[in-house]
């Protein structure tokens, strides 16, 4: 007697049914994999070279919208910033409503004030304040209030030996080096169109990190120098000339 099962239709129609499923190339996922196979096989160097173009496209896409580095071409901020240091700027600082802030360390295009170039300097005014140079004292003030600058100042050097009386104008910053002996900055240009004053819209962003060399590298902080200083004047505040 054979005792063999026999397959009934359902059973046949299940096995049909595994059959079919087990030859589906699969979900999305399944598809994905077998294109990005696809593409490894067609570009020279596979997945390698995928790897480094995505690499390659994120540090593009940091530099242009983040974080861009930045050498220190002169002496003009010894001696917190060397030359042939590095630093990282952030390009994000000034979005999104934030204003450059007194004493922050600001890299900006200097075309039409400054010269064809970018240049990178220490904010001592922001617009409406009134900067003095110098107290009884040889200190620089701001808004009738003298700031230390001996946090920073390079060794040997007075705040300023050009004197001068000026009011920021709304939308400008008024800019010095911390090496006040060797830096060509707001000083030297307030005969100049725009009086030496630097558009905010021509700020490329902060100096927050000096990344090389690596035994110099550290985080650059605002200095407390002008926690003090008092607001602009309301009617300064929004003058323009």
């Amino acid at each position: 007697m054979d005792t063999e099962a026999q397959p009934t239709e359902r059973d046949r129609s299940s096995r049909s049914t595994d059959s079919e499923d087990t030859s589906d190339p699969g979900g999305p996922e399944e598809r994905s994999r077998f294109a990005l196979s696809r593409v490894t096989e067609w570009v020279p160097g596979g997945r390698i070279t995928l790897t480094l173009l995505a690499c390659l496209l994120f540090l593009l896409l940091l530099s242009t919208f983040v974080l861009r580095p930045f050498q220190i071409p002169s002496g003009s901020m010894e001696q917190g910033l060397r030359i042939g240091d590095r630093v990282l700027v952030n390009k994000l600082a000034y979005r999104f409503g934030a204003e450059p802030q007194r004493g922050d360390i600001v890299v900006f295009d200097g075309t039409g004030y400054f010269g064809h170039a970018d240049y990178i300097k220490r904010v001592v005014g922001v617009g409406g304040d009134h900067v003095v140079c110098c107290d009884k004292e040889g200190r620089i003030q701001v808004n009738g209030r003298p700031v230390d600058e001996s946090g920073f100042l390079y060794p040997g050097d007075s705040p300023s030996t050009v004197p001068f009386d000026v009011v920021v104008p709304g939308g400008t910053l008024f800019l010095l080096g911390d090496h006040r002996g060797d830096s060509s900055d707001s000083r030297d240009h307030l005969g100049s169109p725009g009086g030496g004053m630097v558009p905010v819209g021509e700020v490329i962003g902060r100096a927050d990190w000096i990344v090389w060399p690596f035994g110099h590298a550290t985080r650059l902080h605002r200095p407390d120098a002008y926690a003090r200083v008092p607001a602009a004047a309301a009617g300064r505040a929004g003058a323009h000339g």
